[in-house]
């Protein structure tokens, strides 16, 4: 380990989820909330928000030569869209958007129903969009900016069908940790 993984090591042991408490307050959260419930009623899609202060010890172990932090982000944000169950939606078009503090980075998982509508591309270009508040600590912002960029392609791709009943499949809180 080189000296620039061992400080960005020390960086994710040092915070924890007080930190991601700090970072997105209780008010925060319902407002989050509240806006993933609205969004909800505009589609059939369900998205779960998940943010954490760190990684885990046991994926910067795995942080070497040809381990990027970016992709121990992804490996994470995948991880934890199985934890959470975002891929257990009727129709597979639920989507996880994960927030990593100590990185400030943002990974979009979405399950296969809208992944197969979406290129790649566009979502990378989504979460580049969306780094920049996140660099500026405006954690609410591109939270905000992300779920609404989430909203209008489930809109898009999966609109509320007239006379279905509308489910809510997941829980609209974000996971804070």
């Amino acid at each position: 380990m080189n000296i620039k993984q061992f400080k960005r090591v020390l960086k994710h042991l040092w915070l924890d989820a007080s930190d991601a408490r700090r970072a997105i307050p209780p008010d925060m959260l319902q407002r989050l909330a509240t806006r993933v419930g609205a969004s909800e009623n505009r589609h059939s899609g369900q998205i779960r928000i998940c943010v954490e202060a760190a990684l885990p010890m046991s994926y910067l172990w795995r942080l070497g030569a040809n381990t990027t932090i970016k992709h121990l982000l992804h490996q994470r944000a995948v991880m934890l869209f199985g934890k959470l169950r975002v891929w257990d939606t009727e129709h597979n078009n639920g989507v996880l958007i994960y927030l990593q503090l100590a990185e400030r980075g943002i990974e979009i998982v979405a399950d296969r129903g809208l992944s197969r509508q979406v290129p790649p591309a566009e979502w990378r270009a989504m979460t580049q969009r969306m780094g920049a508040a996140f660099r500026e600590g405006k954690f609410e912002d591109g939270l905000t900016q992300a779920l609404e960029e989430v909203s209008a392609l489930l809109v898009e791709h999966f609109p509320v069908t007239a006379g279905e009943p509308q489910r809510n499949e997941l829980p609209n809180e974000p996971v804070v940790g």
